[in-house]
């Protein structure tokens, strides 16, 4: 038996429980830096879509920009155009602009003076 057979037996003895330690600190990682973060974000997304009331301007996931007209139970309507009234899921909403809208508006209003 030779010198590296032996350094190599011993360093296997205690390899079980040090795997565990590291296994359990890649989960404490990952749910702080992955799955926490996300819980957050669709707990916004629904609080977001539960406060949505007639008049918002919104963004649909599919790129459609429209002001809410009527908010019901699960779904809400859309005055995409003068009179074009399209019916939405409201997972369908993405994103609010009525800030965005009124964001430009203020800037437009004060580069024409």
């Amino acid at each position: 038996m030779n010198f590296t057979s032996v350094l190599l037996q011993a360093a296997g003895g205690g390899g079980g429980s040090t795997m565990l330690i590291l296994m359990g600190a890649m989960f404490v990682v990952m749910y702080f830096f992955m799955i926490r973060p996300q819980q957050k974000r669709q707990k916004d997304a629904v609080k977001f879509r539960d406060s949505l009331k007639k008049g918002d301007m919104v963004v649909t996931i599919g790129g459609a920009h429209g002001k809410v007209v009527e908010v019901d139970n699960d779904t809400i309507t859309l005055d995409i155009d003068r009179g074009v009234r399209v019916k939405f899921e409201k997972s369908a909403i993405s994103q609010e602009s009525s800030k965005k809208y009124a964001q430009a508006a203020t800037t437009e209003v004060a580069e024409t003076k």
